[in-house]
């Protein structure tokens, strides 16, 4: 799992190599790369909205 989860942080700060993307697509399951992709969506907006607050207020 924490294969995944870094392969997903890597894709969202696009540094993914593409020998590490390439081996993700033959030998990943797409579910995995899709809920661990939400989950880490979601923390980010909760954190870019909890900084936003405390900057603002």
């Amino acid at each position: 799992m924490w294969n995944v989860i870094k392969s997903v942080l890597a894709a969202f700060f696009g540094v993914q190599k593409e020998r590490r993307r390439q081996e993700d697509f033959t030998h990943g399951e797409p579910i995995k790369f899709i809920v661990v992709g939400i989950l880490l969506a979601i923390v980010l907006v909760v954190v870019i909205a909890m900084i936003a607050l405390t900057v603002a207020g």
